[in-house]
C-alpha cells in the first residue's frame, strides 16, 4: 500500500512532468478517494509545490511558491523604493488597510514612526512591523494562518471586512497581468485580496517590475476600477502601455540606473 507520503511525492511528480490534473483522475489513479486527494493537495500547496484552481481541478505546475523570508531578498531595491512611494501617500488621521507580503511589510516599515493612524491588516510582518508604534492604532484581520505567506485567509479574515471600510487599500501580488489580474499561489489569498479591493477608497497594487506579465500560479482575481499599479521604472515600457491602455493608473517610481554587470 501506497503511504501517504509517496503518495504525495508521486503528485508532486506528476506535476512537474504532466500538468494539470482533477482530483477525479488523481483519485482514480492512486485508487482512493477523493477526500484524500484534496487533502493531499492541500497540504501539497502548504508547502509551496502547486496552486489549486476552482471547481476540483488541481494546476500543478514546476513553479513552487517562495516563502516570504525568501521574497523579501528579492527586487529587493524596488520594494524599497515602491514601499516608501507608497508609506508617502498615506495621511495623518487616514485608516488603511495593508495586504500580506513582502512589499507591503516594507511599507509598514517606512510607517512605523507615523501618527494618528489606523491601520488593519492580515500580515503577520506588518503587524511585527508596527506592534511597537505609539502613534498607529493596528488592527488584524484575523483567521487561517498560511504558513508560507505568513497571512491570515479565510471567512473569518472575510467576515471582518465586511463591517470595515478604509481611505487606502494597499495589495501585493505574485504577479499582475492586463487580461487575468491578480496571480497568487492561493485561492484563499486571491478571495481574500477581492474582497479588500472592495473596502477601500483609492485600491493601490505594488509590484515591482519583475511580477508584471507574468503567470507563476493559477489562482487569480481581477480588481474592479479604478485601481493604481505602482511599480518600478525599469518595468517594461510596452507592459505599462498595456495597463494604462486598460484603464489602469500607473505610477512608475524611479530608481537607480541599473548597474552593468
Amino acid at each position: 500500500m501506497t503511504t501517504a507520503k509517496a503518495r504525495r511525492e508521486e503528485i508532486y511528480h506528476l506535476a512537474v512532468t504532466t500538468g494539470l490534473a482533477s482530483v477525479e483522475e488523481l483519485s482514480r489513479h492512486f485508487a482512493v478517494t477523493a477526500s484524500t486527494i484534496r487533502r493531499d493537495l492541500a497540504q501539497l500547496n502548504e508547502q509551496g509545490k502547486l496552486a489549486r484552481t476552482y471547481g476540483g481541478a488541481v494546476a500543478l505546475g514546476a513553479h513552487p511558491e517562495p516563502s516570504l523570508r525568501q521574497r523579501t531578498g528579492e527586487a529587493f531595491e524596488q520594494k524599497q523604493a515602491i514601499a516608501a512611494w507608497a508609506a508617502a501617500e498615506v495621511k495623518e488621521g487616514e485608516s488603511i488597510l495593508l495586504d500580506g507580503g513582502s512589499t507591503v511589510g516594507a511599507m509598514a516599515h517606512a510607517l512605523r514612526d507615523r501618527e494618528n493612524l489606523s491601520v488593519t491588516t492580515p500580515g503577520i510582518n506588518t503587524l511585527q512591523e508596527l506592534a511597537d508604534s505609539p502613534g498607529i492604532q493596528v488592527d488584524c484581520l484575523g483567521g487561517r494562518l498560511r504558513g508560507l505567506s505568513q497571512t491570515f485567509v479565510g471567512p473569518i479574515a472575510e467576515a471582518a471586512l465586511e463591517r470595515m471600510s478604509f481611505d487606502r487599500v494597499f495589495l501585493g501580488a505574485d504577479a499582475v497581468t492586463v487580461d487575468a489580474g491578480l496571480c497568487e499561489a492561493d485561492q484563499a489569498q486571491t478571495r481574500l485580496k477581492e474582497l479588500m479591493a472592495r473596502r477601500g477608497n483609492t485600491v493601490y497594487v505594488l509590484a515591482d517590475s519583475t511580477k508584471l506579465g507574468k503567470r507563476p500560479f493559477h489562482a487569480w482575481v481581477r480588481l474592479p476600477a479604478p485601481w493604481i499599479l505602482v511599480t518600478d521604472n525599469r518595468a517594461d515600457p510596452e507592459q505599462v502601455e498595456l495597463f494604462r491602455q486598460s484603464g489602469v493608473t500607473v505610477q512608475l517610481v524611479d530608481m537607480a540606473p541599473a548597474q552593468a554587470a
